[in-house]
């Protein structure tokens, strides 16, 4: 479970980045869904895993936070359309 969190993660990422991109801004109304979801799967992940190395679930929760962070302002800032 914990490669699928940091999968979705590098996934949420890269939806983002692709978002930066001028007349592809809306993209963002799919990847902050896309990125809230992953980061309640890796938050629910990390709780829940008894293996003392939990890097792979960290790393996704880092990345969906930052992707749904990064893709909100960015959302705010293009008026929801750029």
């Amino acid at each position: 479970m914990q490669v699928v969190c940091l999968v979705w993660g590098i996934l949420a990422v890269l939806g983002m980045f692709v978002a930066q991109f001028p007349c592809l801004g809306a993209l963002n109304w799919i990847n902050v869904p896309f990125s809230a979801a992953g980061l309640i799967v890796s938050l629910i992940t990390v709780a829940t895993t008894q293996d003392p190395r939990k890097g792979p679930a960290v790393a996704g929760l880092a990345l969906c936070a930052v992707a749904a962070v990064l893709g909100t302002i960015r959302l705010m800032v293009g008026g929801g359309l750029l």
